[in-house]
Parts: C-alpha cells; sequence; structure tokens
C-alpha cells in the first residue's frame, strides 16, 4: 500500500520501507512522527481525498536532521553601475523513514503530528492561525496643529490663493490635516515640522480668516 503525502508546500508518494528528504521538521533524530495530509492512499481500495483521506495517515522515523547540496546563485549588473554578486545557499531538510501507511485510525495513532518549523515556532508564539498585525503608522509631528476633528468638520479652503504656497505644499499641508486659513493662522512656524511653514504664509491666512 502507497500513500500521497503534503508537506512543506510539496506532494511525495511514500509506501513503508522508503527513505524521504523534507523540508526541516521540528523533531530530532529518533523521533517517530506521523503526517496526516494524506492526498491519496493506494492499493487494494484506492482512496482519493477531498482535499485529503479522513483518518488516513503516513507514520515516519526522524534519521537526522541535514543540509541540501549548495545552490549556487550568480547576479549580475551591466552598464554604468556595474555590480556582481555571488551567494551559496543549502536549504535544510528532515531525513525520514517511512515506517507505515495507515489508512484509517490516524487520530487514534498517538504519534505526534509532523509539523515544519515555522508552523512550530508560530504556534510557541501565539500566531499561528492569525495574520501578521498592520504596522502601527509612526506618529508624525503634525499631531501638535489643530484638532484633526475640527478639519473634518471645517470645509477646506484653498490654501494655493496666499501668495508663495504652491500646489506642493498645499498637498502636504493638507496631509498634515491643515486644510483651512484658520488652521494654517494657528501654526507656529518654528515648532511645525510636518512642512516648512513661512510666516509670511501664516500672516495672510490670518486675514483670509477673518
Amino acid at each position: 500500500m502507497f500513500a500521497v503525502l503534503k508537506t512543506g508546500g510539496k506532494q511525495y508518494k511514500v509506501q513503508a520501507g522508503d527513505t524521504l528528504r523534507v523540508e526541516l521538521l521540528a523533531a530530532e533524530a529518533g523521533d517517530k512522527v506521523q503526517f496526516n495530509e494524506i492526498l491519496m492512499v493506494g492499493g487494494d481500495a484506492p482512496q482519493l481525498g477531498t482535499p485529503f483521506v479522513e483518518g488516513a495517515a503516513v507514520q515516519a522515523e526522524v534519521i537526522d536532521n541535514i543540509k541540501a547540496d549548495k545552490v549556487i546563485t550568480y547576479h549580475k549588473r551591466r552598464r554604468k553601475h556595474s555590480s556582481q554578486r555571488t551567494r551559496g545557499h543549502r536549504q535544510q531538510l528532515t531525513l525520514l523513514r517511512v515506517t507505515d501507511v495507515l489508512a484509517s485510525g490516524a487520530d487514534k495513532s498517538g504519534v505526534k503530528e509532523a509539523v515544519g518549523t515555522a508552523i512550530a515556532r508560530r504556534a510557541a508564539h501565539g500566531t499561528e492561525g492569525t495574520a501578521p498585525a498592520a504596522k502601527k503608522a509612526a506618529p508624525k509631528a503634525a499631531a501638535k496643529a489643530a484638532p484633526k476633528a475640527e478639519a473634518a468638520v471645517a470645509e477646506a479652503d484653498d490654501l494655493k490663493v496666499i501668495n508663495g504656497l504652491g500646489p506642493a505644499a498645499e498637498k502636504k499641508l493638507n496631509e498634515a490635516g491643515i486644510s483651512t486659513f484658520a488652521q494654517l493662522a494657528a501654526l507656529d512656524p518654528e515648532t511645525f515640522e510636518a512642512v516648512k511653514v513661512k510666516e509670511d504664509w501664516v500672516a495672510q491666512a490670518k486675514d483670509l480668516a477673518k
């Protein structure tokens, strides 16, 4: 009897007695592990999974954790800023000997499930099955400006009417939460860091805000 198992994003057709190299598992030499993601069990009564065969498993004994042959990559850039780089990589693998193929009863075998090292690390830190946390936006100095709630309520003014204040500066001010003459008039050019604000802009904004 043979089985097709899935581990490390790859599929392997195995039977009892086979020696197998798979992506590194969280196991040591001598450990017995069980693969529960079985896509097919072959034999007198073949079973096809949807996607996995319920109750089926492949058990194996860990022989050793090894490294694959070195793979050399070479990168070269031509022309003006030419450069070249050579790197070598040896993939970490686990060498196994398949001991048994189970068509059923995997949940009662008592053998620990074969788990990849990346999954084991995530489980140890309590992040298994969760999406990566979104990066928190860095606080901007613009937070010192007028309250954003006020900016949301107030109708935006055309800041470009101020002499010397162009579209690029207006865009940066808007991103910092400054969209009205009143908000610009309340800024302190010496402490506001999001945009380089000129004192003349503040003076003009005070006149326009009246």
